[in-house]
């Protein structure tokens, strides 16, 4: 099976980009004097970084035919080894200190457009052909990928604006931007401060009383009591708990055509919120998804982490079960390496990984540690591998009892009707042996009784009836989205040739990636009463460990990302070559050993990063730094953000006074119009009917079908719930407008926005107009704000001749559809 990102990188690279290096043709048609007449600058006095700058384009100029697959001319450039090898034309592509006899300079420099490099589409650009001449120059060194190495910790950097570096992660970036000549932008107001912290830790706007004490709070600790109030805020656990679910790819549904319920996965999402909110550590929040029954202490939280495995795509009718049971397996392992190494480990399922040092193998012996797994269920079993009952003993031993007293009276009334089926004509014995025979003591059973036998059965009956009237007001049995019944003996796990389950290589077994340097995994032999493997919990504590090199950077980068709208590193499930390389690698290493001493808690990390005067800084643009840094790699700024399709929704609900903080428990059903539920297979099936105020919950609380995902939040780009959600496109499209604008959901908030106004205000349109903006926006109304909304509501009254409240309802609506609502500065 084709891994299909490397493809379409393949074809692009072909394509639009071309080759760096030539091949098909003997390596010396370009003469090393003809390089010779481009003359070679001088060797830059800063050594070139191999692993930001040289590979990277390599990566994406040479690899796909010049890397691990493809070798063409006998040249491979993703090993040192083997680029600086002599080639069978005697040409050597690179001479260390000398880019006039390298071969690789000769081509890409060529004016001869049959033989320079890349021979189509766009040539390489000459800052980028600069790198590659000074690396060469300063010896061409060749160093390991920087997230394949252990973070190393290196002091703060010592800057000129010492003033300005409230803690280390301050002199970290202004060292950057001074390096550059730039200045960070000034503080943001409190106005804007206060908006942006409580969305990144609540996804929820300030009330305007809330706002109004923040700005008048003179204390110089004024920031730091409201950073540790959000944090405190159970409102911080739904909003945090949103950023995991898209990276575990969170739905209730299987998705395929019939996309059936995942049942109780929403206790999976209430784990996550609690989780978030207690702030245990990282490294048990992995133990428990990874391995949540193979711990020592298994808990109900424990088993319902273990959820994890059971929320990706389920096909119930597939037409390969191996395919797709190798499918699912291929789910976890693509999901656990990314979301938690990230690593494109998936991409070596069917050969070789392309970019990355992981050989075929590794794919498989890390498979190897999933394959006590069953498949999520069967098409006529659909519960048995995935629901756990976590019932609590007290209410299941009065489950047990009640179980046993009708088993007893069961037996009792089974006794008589025997008796009594013996007095019956033999077609009617025979009856009693099949599903007849409910129907048979219906009829007859009566008439073959003794009256004292009746008389008894009778009792046992009513008996029976009260039993089960006595249970009917126990509380309901919990069961949870889980593992369950993984085996004890793992099956065996052989290399898959081109990832086909039905044509077997070499058996394997479980380890970990060659990278990492030491692959052996070591499994203790299961104890007698240990009802699974404990492959799951090494790989679990592996992972977790504070010394695996990559596990404490991918999560601080991803920290950071919702922070300040994007990672250190821009491709957060990709720490590989193919990956965007980091803007501040050694903040990024600072910050991740930072994490780890600190018990590998997000609360006070989060407080690390809002404390800086990095995070608190205005998005004022500056022609300056953007000439320099056009995309604030340096972070020069806080960059502008739109808000989440959640925060969206949830920011309508909290202004006009409607949002139900109810927290955990099913998902609800928000309403969607007959014109959606038609484009279903089946309209309308799967999708339920919630009261208005369970509606009115917070968006992490709806119910996610993958086949119909909520129109709102879908048109606000809501994560794509098939695979691990690294990143959420941030998209401007007519259908939000229209949405916005024409959509029943927000034209009746609109309406009841403005019922809030008129209880709070009045319809005196000034003190009504200042109110909406105070509630929207938090700030106070600009000069002339208040006068223009007011004409406003006049116009609509008298040129459109709309009643009084219809007026204000449609300018409750263009509060919502300004852009200051949507967006955070």
């Amino acid at each position: 099976m084709p891994c299909f990102n490397h493809c379409r990188f393949r074809f692009f690279a072909k394509v639009v980009c071309g080759m760096l290096l030539w091949a098909g043709l003997p390596w010396n048609t370009v003469s090393v004097a003809e390089s010779n007449k481009i003359p070679l600058k001088e060797s830059a006095k800063t050594p070139v970084d191999f692993t930001q700058e040289v590979q990277p384009l390599l990566a994406k100029h040479c690899y796909s035919c010049h890397g691990p697959d493809v070798q063409e001319g006998g040249l491979r450039l993703d090993q040192s080894e083997l680029a600086f090898r002599k080639l069978e034309s005697e040409a050597t592509a690179v001479v260390p200190n000398h880019p006039d006899q390298s071969e690789l300079i000769a081509r890409i420099t060529s004016k001869d457009d049959s033989l320079q490099m890349p021979p189509e589409g766009e040539r390489l650009k000459p800052e980028q052909i600069q790198v590659l001449r000074n690396w060469i120059q300063q010896g061409a060194e060749w160093k390991k990928h920087w997230a394949f190495q252990p973070p190393e910790r290196k002091s703060p950097p010592e800057t000129n604006q010492s003033q300005w570096v409230k803690n280390p992660i301050d002199a970290f970036i202004l060292a950057g931007l001074e390096a550059k000549g730039l200045t960070p932008a000034p503080p943001a107001d409190r106005v804007a401060l206060i908006r942006r912290v409580y969305f990144d830790l609540t996804g929820l706007p300030p009330a305007p009383e809330e706002v109004d004490q923040f700005v008048n709070d003179s204390s110089p600790d004024a920031y730091e009591k409201l950073v540790d109030r959000l944090l405190a805020s159970p409102r911080y656990g739904e909003r945090w708990a949103r950023h995991w679910l898209d990276l575990v790819r969170y739905a209730d549904t299987n998705s395929f055509e019939r996309d059936g319920d995942k049942p109780n996965a929403w206790r999976f999402r209430d784990y996550v919120i609690r989780f978030f909110n207690e702030d245990k550590p990282y490294s048990q929040f992995i133990k428990e998804q990874l391995a949540g029954d193979e711990l020592d202490q298994v808990t109900n939280d424990t088993i319902i982490a273990t959820g994890y495995y059971r929320l990706g795509l389920w096909d119930d009718e597939p037409a390969d079960p191996l395919l797709s049971y190798y499918n699912e397996l291929d789910d976890i392992v693509s999901t656990t390496s990314q979301v938690f190494l990230g690593l494109t480990l998936n991409c070596a399922r069917c050969h070789e990984h392309k970019i990355d040092p992981v050989p075929h193998e590794d794919y498989y012996r890390f498979m190897a540690f999933f394959h006590g797994l069953n498949s999520y269920g069967t098409r006529g079993d659909q519960l048995s591998f995935n629901q756990t009952d976590i019932t609590t003993p007290e209410l299941a031993a009065k489950y047990a009892e009640y179980d046993q007293q009708k088993s007893e009276l069961k037996k009792k009334m089974h006794a008589i009707e025997e008796a009594a089926i013996k007095k019956m004509p033999g077609v009617d014995q025979r009856r009693s042996e099949t599903r007849e025979r409910g129907k048979l003591l219906k009829e007859k059973l009566a008439e073959y009784l003794e009256p004292e036998q009746s008389q008894t059965y009778q009792g046992l009956k009513e008996e029976l009836k009260q039993l089960e009237a006595e249970r009917k007001k126990l509380p309901p049995r919990k069961a949870a989205l889980s593992v369950r019944r993984s085996q004890k003996e793992p099956r065996e796990t052989f290399v898959l040739l081109r990832g086909n389950p039905h044509v077997r290589g070499d058996k394997v077994e479980p380890g970990f990636p060659e990278l990492f340097g030491n692959t052996q995994a070591k499994i203790p032999a299961p104890g007698k009463n240990q009802q699974t493997s404990g492959r799951r919990r090494v790989l679990a504590e592996w992972i977790a460990d504070g010394d695996n090199m990559l596990t404490s950077r991918v999560i601080v980068n991803r920290i950071w990302q919702h922070h300040f709208g994007r990672g250190i590193v821009q491709s957060p499930n990709n720490f590989g070559q193919l990956g965007v390389p980091p803007t501040h690698p050694e903040l990024l290493d600072w910050l991740a050993l930072e994490f780890v001493k600190g018990g590998q808690r997000f609360k006070a990390f989060h407080k690390l990063i809002l404390m800086s005067n990095t995070y608190q800084m205005s998005s004022r643009y500056s022609e300056q730094a953007a000439a320099v840094d056009p995309a604030n790699d340096l972070f020069w700024r806080y960059n502008m953000r739109r808000l989440s399709a959640e925060e969206v929704r949830d920011s309508i609900l909290a202004v006009n006074g409607r949002l139900n903080l109810k927290m955990y428990g099913p998902g609800f059903y928000p309403l969607i119009s007959q014109e959606v539920l038609q484009g279903q297979s089946q309209p309308g099936k799967g999708w339920g009917h919630s009261s208005e105020e369970e509606r009115a919950r917070r968006s992490v609380y709806i119910f996610v079908k993958r086949s119909l995902v909520t129109p709102l939040l879908f048109n606000f780009d809501f994560a794509d719930t098939d695979s691990s959600c690294a990143v959420r496109f941030v998209t401007t499209q007519p259908a939000q407008a229209l949405g916005m604008i024409n959509g029943q959901f927000a034209n009746r908030q609109a309406e009841l926005f403005a019922e809030r106004l008129i209880e709070e205000a009045g319809t005196e349109y000034p003190r009504f107009v200042t109110r909406a903006i105070r509630l929207a926006y938090g700030r106070t109304p600009h000069t002339g704000e208040v006068d223009d909304g007011v004409q406003l509501i006049k116009r609509l009254m008298e040129k459109h001749s709309l009643k009084e409240k219809q007026a204000l309802d449609y300018f409750c609506l263009t509060i919502l559809n300004r852009n200051e609502f949507v967006y955070l500065d």
